[in-house]
């Protein structure tokens, strides 16, 4: 069936998507976690009435507003992709996905520019209170942009809450609730605005530090750390507790990229998490069998992350390709002959619909049958791999496996930052600690390689779905031609990459600027 399909024009619309995603993200979760770092600060200015208070304020909020603005401009652009790259897909669920994405424009980002206006411009316009207010509406605003949005993304990484209607071949909400609450939801929220809290904290101690190694505005910088790793430190731990609920929710709806994360190619009891290790190539006639030239395991502890169980067994690709019955566990082959069954199914209802009314009802009735949908519309989407090399359906097993544990590594790096600020920043200690004043500035932009890492794992890991068994990126596609798409993918890599330069310099200028003119 791949033969219907240009390739080439999947890869370079994947690509032009992960482009946009990526340089999106680059300024998205400053804005999400430095927006309340702001409210609190100005609220600890209202409660002492301190100036300097204010002064700080009134800095971050100005490196706030330079991030808000090209990560409206990227945000856009994104959501416009799913219409002109991706327009399959907008047909086959826009009555789901198409909801959250307007509530987050209609209630939330309305909420979010209204009162940042008053944000920025009101200082001297309206009480203290309501400036007050109105910052931290506009930090709720912001993270529930944040919410509706990866709503979305989860409901494509584990679609619950709809029902597959036949007649239109659409999918259709059944369930808000379920869609907005599903546990894939709660989790991916919780743990992407912490990330962003923890990223937003390291920015604030990393510029902080940099004017302490410059033995300029101590009191601003000194005070900036102690706000910044106490946010942090709450941060960096909600985001290790809620990527535990993460990885508990991708064993459950989606196997193979809990195997890819990990490089499990044998499934097994007690099995061991990777602290560490480096994969060799992938062993010829084996798909997603890279063996470890080194590895430091933890025995039992991936059996724990997946079900808080130290002998539960996980399946490995090979138990997920070839099948598992002992477990189970269906191969590769047999959901595309199911998935191939509801597809011919789909086929004749299309075709009985004018000519034959009582087939027409008997295949009808498959669609209304939750037990047929479970046995057989579940695996919709491999039906366009019926007949083809298993390894399709495998990711990027590499990227995804370093992409994660590069992650990990680096969040308990942060957490170590973070409890070391705080106690030496409490007891005024840093200023005789260059050494660890230089870690602090060149952590900062760990934060954002971390952040990063944690979507490649996320959007790598789950290919080639861009809905979770249901819809492969493939027939998801808009009817252009791949010349098109890389016309643009170097159009905006162009674009985007000059609005980074220009956000960067103009960020680095207001740096220099300071407090004392910069926050004015």
């Amino acid at each position: 069936m791949l033969q219907n399909f240009d390739m080439s024009l999947v890869d370079w619309s994947r690509g032009q998507f992960a482009l946009t995603a990526l340089y999106h993200w680059l300024f998205v979760p400053l804005t999400l976690g430095l927006s309340f770092i702001v409210a609190i600060m100005e609220t600890i200015y209202v409660k002492t009435g301190d100036e300097a208070w204010k002064k700080i304020t009134k800095f971050w909020m100005t490196i706030f507003g330079i991030n808000f603005a090209i990560g409206v401009a990227t945000g856009i652009i994104l959501e416009f992709e799913f219409g002109t790259n991706w327009s399959k897909y907008s047909w086959f669920v826009g009555d789901i996905f198409g909801a959250p994405l307007a509530i987050e424009g209609i209630l939330a980002f309305f909420m979010e520019s209204t009162f940042i206006a008053v944000m920025f411009f009101g200082w001297e316009k309206v009480s203290k209170k309501f400036h007050l207010a109105a910052s931290w509406l506009t930090a709720i605003g912001s993270n529930l942009s944040a919410l509706w949005i990866l709503i979305a993304n989860a409901w494509m990484q584990n679609p619950v809450g709809m029902h597959f209607n036949p007649d239109t071949a659409r999918n259709e909400m059944l369930d808000f609730g379920a869609v907005a609450l599903s546990p894939t939801a709660i989790n991916k929220f919780l743990h992407t605005v912490t990330e962003a809290y923890v990223l937003a904290a390291l920015v604030v101690l990393g510029i902080s530090a940099w004017y302490l190694l410059k033995g300029r505005d101590v009191l601003f910088a000194k005070r900036s750390i102690v706000v910044g790793s106490v946010f942090g430190l709450i941060g960096i731990l909600m985001t290790i507790y809620t990527g535990d609920g993460s990885a508990q929710q991708v064993f459950k709806t989606q196997p193979v990229k809990f195997a890819a994360m990990e490089n499990l190619y044998e499934g097994q009891a007690q099995a061991p998490l990777i602290a560490f290790g480096i994969t060799a190539k992938e062993v010829e006639g084996e798909p997603g069998h890279h063996p470890f030239a080194f590895k430091i395991p933890l025995p039992g502890m991936l059996s724990f992350l997946a079900t808080h169980d130290f002998n539960a067994y996980v399946p490995g690709l090979k138990d997920l390709i070839y099948g598992n019955p002992e477990h189970g566990i269906l191969s590769f082959q047999e959901k595309a002959d199911r998935g191939a069954v509801a597809q011919e199914a789909l086929r004749q209802l299309k075709e009985a619909r004018d000519n034959d009314p009582e087939k027409y009802k008997e295949l009808r009735a498959k669609f209304d049958d939750p037990s047929w949908l479970k046995e057989y519309f579940a695996y919709f989407g491999y039906g366009y791999y019926k007949g083809e090399d298993p390894a399709l359906l495998i990711p990027n097993i590499s990227m995804t496996f370093y992409s994660f544990h590069l992650m990990v590594i680096l969040g308990f790096w942060f957490l170590l930052v973070f409890v070391l600020a705080l106690i030496w920043g409490v007891k005024d200690k840093l200023a005789g600690k260059r050494w660890f004043l230089w870690l602090m500035v060149w952590t900062a932009p760990l934060a954002y390689l971390a952040t990063e890492l944690g979507w490649i794992t996320a959007e790598v890991g789950r290919q080639p779905w861009i809905i979770q068994d249901l819809m492969p990126n493939m027939a998801a596609v808009s009817n252009i031609s791949a010349t098109t798409v890389q016309v643009t993918f170097w159009l905006f890599t162009l674009t985007f990459t000059i609005l980074a330069i220009a956000e960067l310099k103009i960020m680095f200028k207001q740096i220099k600027l300071g407090p004392k003119d910069g926050g004015q």
